[in-house]
């Protein structure tokens, strides 16, 4: 029996690299999901405080669930919290404002008439943030 020659060696080396790529493609994937459900999250918020026109963002990260999303918010002086609940991908499937979570039927309104629409981007608390 001879010893395993370079051929097996570059069959390695090609392995890990392939192995390497995939890694950083998803984590890349992952990045984009995350950017997503914040950008979400982000935009429910004028939904949850109608007709508060001077909602200033504090944080809009993770939160402390898994598949969750935390923005952090002020109306004046006043401290709001809005978490935003994930499936596996970016589908909201519940938001809690204050501590009081959305009906399902609130919750629905808001994915199907709101969340996609120019005045929930033009309204989103964060957008000028990431403009500039």
């Amino acid at each position: 029996m001879s010893p395993p020659g370079p051929g097996l060696r570059g069959r390695g080396l090609i392995l890990a690299g392939a192995l390497a790529g995939f890694s950083l493609c998803l984590a890349a994937c992952e990045s984009a999901v995350q950017r997503q459900r914040v950008t979400l999250c982000r935009r429910a918020v004028p939904a949850l405080v109608p007709g508060e026109a001077d909602v200033r963002l504090l944080r809009a990260g993770p939160g402390s669930a898994p598949d969750s999303v935390r923005v952090d918010y002020t109306i004046g002086p006043r401290p709001h919290a809005a978490l935003c609940r994930f499936n596996a991908g970016a589908e909201l499937i519940g938001v809690t404002h204050d501590g009081t979570p959305l009906s399902g039927a609130a919750l629905y309104l808001l994915k199907r008439y709101y969340l996609d629409t120019p005045e929930a981007e033009a309204a989103d608390p964060g957008a000028a943030v990431h403009r500039n």
